[in-house]
């Protein structure tokens, strides 16, 4: 787990909370392991279906226009 890097769960919805490697290398949610705790991804490790939907951005992929007064 490097710092910085941003942390994903499976579903595609960034991590920003507590976090801990497993003895097999893996990452999870929570300071310490629980019955809660889920396993945590890196962009690149996702699903291909969710990964394609980029964080932050629209379902299309632009952002909305607004109109000027």
């Amino acid at each position: 787990m490097a710092k910085g890097v941003p942390h994903f769960l499976k579903n595609g919805k960034e991590h920003k909370g507590p976090m801990h490697k497993m003895p097999d290398g893996s990452a999870h949610t929570g300071k310490v392991h629980s019955s809660k705790s889920v396993p945590l991804f890196h962009l690149k490790d996702l699903p291909k279906k969710v990964a394609k939907k980029k964080p932050g951005k629209t379902s299309a992929g632009t952002k909305k226009a607004t109109k000027r007064k």
